[in-house]
């Protein structure tokens, strides 16, 4: 059962789209978008929150003519995530199968949509995702979609210090500046966890790699990282040493 984002700007045409798509028994869900920038921030936040999340997307039927952002330049995008959704396109011109596929699309179909067409494409989908459905619960995303004046950027989760819990949102800290994403910081440290993210507060999750002094101070211990002293709480301060003597060999 499939999990369905629909982009198109022009309104008749994405409403007609999702009524094909609704009809499919292989279908379980099919949203629209109606331009590229919401699309991307959709899809970011679906990538973010995991194919088990009730925002996951299995697959994008893509328009290429739209206003600001193609296409192509969405597909071309997505290609930076670990775990992106499948593209098929969709679109009234034939001049660019070849650069659709080799951006990896799925299928390349042309409007008018007629129904057998388009479940030919949700066919291919079906038979990709069910192939690829077990490596994709065990990727973790190697980027997180932040927005920034509307514009989405990939932040590398390399590139990431600690993250700082702020309500239902996590404030994520780099070398260059920070970056507020809609996911709570529980869900973060469970998904990097086996990227060498620890928590050492209930405020603050750090990279280990990333921790550059260790501070005690009259039964408190406190880690810098970079130019922020960060406090460890009583209750993850002895997780917190052991993982640091065994991460340096002592």
């Amino acid at each position: 059962m499939l999990r369905v984002l629909a982009v198109d700007d022009e309104e008749p045409a994405l409403e007609e789209l999702l009524y094909l798509l609704r009809a499919d028994p292989r279908i379980r869900s099919a949203e629209g978008a109606t331009g590229a920038t919401e699309a991307l921030r959709r899809i970011g936040g679906a990538v973010d929150a995991g194919p088990d999340d009730a925002s996951a997307i299995d697959v994008v039927f893509l328009d290429i003519h739209m206003a600001g952002l193609t296409g192509l330049d969405v597909a071309q995008l997505l290609a930076g995530f670990a775990a992106p959704p499948l593209i098929v396109f969709v679109t009234a011109h034939e001049g660019f199968a070849v650069h659709a596929f080799d951006l990896k699309a799925v299928d390349y179909v042309l409007k008018p949509v007629r129904r057998e067409r388009l479940a030919e494409a949700v066919r291919r989908v079906a038979e990709q995702v069910g192939d690829r459905s077990a490596s994709v619960h065990d990727a973790a995303a190697d980027q997180v979609a932040v927005e920034l004046g509307g514009v989405i950027r990939f932040v590398p989760v390399d590139d990431i210090a600690y993250a700082e819990a702020q309500g239902d949102y996590a404030r994520l800290h780099t070398a260059t500046g920070s970056h507020l994403v809609r996911i709570p910081l529980t869900t973060l440290e469970e998904r990097w966890r086996s990227r060498g993210f620890v928590r050492i507060h209930r405020r603050h999750l750090v990279a280990l790699n990333r921790i550059d002094e260790l501070r005690l101070d009259a039964g408190s211990m406190s880690v810098r990282i970079g130019g922020a002293e960060l406090a460890v709480s009583r209750r993850h301060t002895r997780a917190l040493r052991d993982l640091l003597m065994r991460q340096t060999g002592r």
